[in-house]
């Protein structure tokens, strides 16, 4: 099974970005604190703690989706409902981020996410299929008592001598007389 493996790569991956996204933010908010920087007029500390407020909402959005992520590897279901969108949603977010990573930090970062897209979408399908449910299969005919169907009636063939039932090709081309708006 791929399967389980690839649920349980995707939690930690997922993780790993939630923490690295969130201490980036933070750090991100603390630099500009501590260097009382603004821009275009803003106020420093308002730009400091959205910087730390986003990077904690978005590192808790980067978590939920692992959260979602390890319940298919333990459940080994399809993820449904808000959980199937949460995991689409990130996919989404991975491949704008990997667009922007590849102009603002270079090809090795846009790799990187990349291959943590791949892998979303590599969950995503492999639970696409629904699951077989254990049923069994009915007994052949002839064996364990059910009894044999009757064979189905074979066409018979028409005055053409096609078994279908379909005219016969006399080899005439007909056309229809065209018509005057």
């Amino acid at each position: 099974m791929v399967r389980r493996p690839v649920a349980w790569i995707v939690t930690f991956v997922l993780l790993a970005e939630a923490v690295g996204i969130a201490g980036v933010n933070w750090l991100l908010g603390t630099v500009v604190d501590g260097q009382n920087m603004s821009l275009a007029g803003l106020d420093p500390d308002v730009m400091a703690t959205s910087s730390k407020v986003g990077g904690v909402v978005f590192g808790l959005y980067f978590a939920l989706c692992a959260l979602v992520a390890l319940l298919v590897a333990v459940r080994d279901r399809a993820p449904a409902g808000l959980g199937r969108v949460l995991l689409i949603s990130v996919a989404v977010v991975n491949a704008l981020l990997g667009a922007v990573a590849w102009g603002l930090v270079g090809p090795g970062a846009f790799l990187t996410l990349m291959v943590v897209l791949a892998l979303l979408v590599l969950l995503l399908m492999t639970y696409d299929r629904p699951r077989d449910t254990g049923a069994r299969r009915a007994d052949p005919p002839g064996e364990g008592g059910a009894p044999e169907a009757a064979p189905e009636p074979q066409p018979t063939s028409t005055p053409t001598g096609d078994p279908q039932g379909r005219p016969a090709d006399t080899g005439k081309i007909t056309r229809t007389a065209p018509t005057t708006p």
